[in-house]
């Protein structure tokens, strides 16, 4: 099955959406969520590796038209990994302001695209594009591995203290997805297709949660969200 994930934009998009993520990392910087930050940086270091490395260098699945493919896939890579990482942190976080950074990340992907429109008729037009006939099996592997580990520990755990709550780390792998897509999608940016948006929803973030759920859990025994150390280890 191929899936074809294309998006259409103007120059100005990138240039509203770089001046969100300075204000969205300042933002972390001053309610010293730093954990977040380098979780964030880190995912969009790692989209890039994928989408410029894997996708567009060597599978040859990804095209970009009217911008430089290199600085461009960076900018991308940096905005939704960096934005949907950091979101995706806080909620296993069980952040107490978790509500606030939904509505400001969803916000801000409405305004930057709806402005673009508006004010952009002047800066250059960019068409991307991606296949996925090459690697969804791949990627689905990846989802059936992690998700397959969450269940057996929990059908193995006799303690229902000791459960871990799959719902949840579904519904933010799921959501988090789905919300990026449905932004670009309302607002003209994706194709009109429903396959991509359930496809994408369902998969291409969502393989990555049991993994992140681990890696939180690991770091959140040993350190607070600003980096200090905790005096006294979690329980696992």
């Amino acid at each position: 099955m191929e899936v074809i994930a294309a998006r259409s934009m103007n120059a100005l998009y990138m240039y509203l959406d770089f001046a969100f993520l300075l204000f969205l990392g300042a933002t972390l910087v001053y309610t010293k969520r730093h954990l977040a930050i380098i979780v964030g940086l880190l995912a969009g270091v790692l989209y890039f590796i994928v989408d410029y490395g894997y996708f567009y260098l060597y599978l040859g699945t990804r095209s970009v038209e009217g911008a430089d493919p290199f600085w461009f896939l960076l900018w991308l890579s940096m905005s939704y990994g960096f934005t949907n990482f950091v979101w995706i942190w806080l909620w296993l976080d069980r952040d107490k302001r978790a509500l606030e950074w939904s509505i400001l990340i969803i916000a801000s992907w409405f305004t930057c695209s709806l402005l673009s429109q508006n004010f952009g008729g002047g800066f250059a037009p960019i068409s991307i594009s991606r296949g996925t006939g090459a690697y969804h099996g791949i990627m689905a592997l990846i989802l059936f591995v992690g998700y397959a580990i969450l269940c057996i520990h929990n059908i193995k755990t006799k303690d229902e203290s000791q459960k871990i709550n799959i719902v949840w780390i579904l519904a933010i792998g799921i959501l988090v997805q789905f919300a990026w897509e449905f932004v670009l999608l309302v607002t003209g940016i994706r194709n009109p297709s429903f396959m991509t948006i359930v496809v994408n929803s369902l998969l291409e973030t969502n393989l990555g949660l049991p993994y992140m759920y681990f890696i939180h859990r690991a770091v959140n025994k040993r350190y607070h969200e600003d980096l200090t150390k905790r005096t006294n280890t979690l329980a696992a």
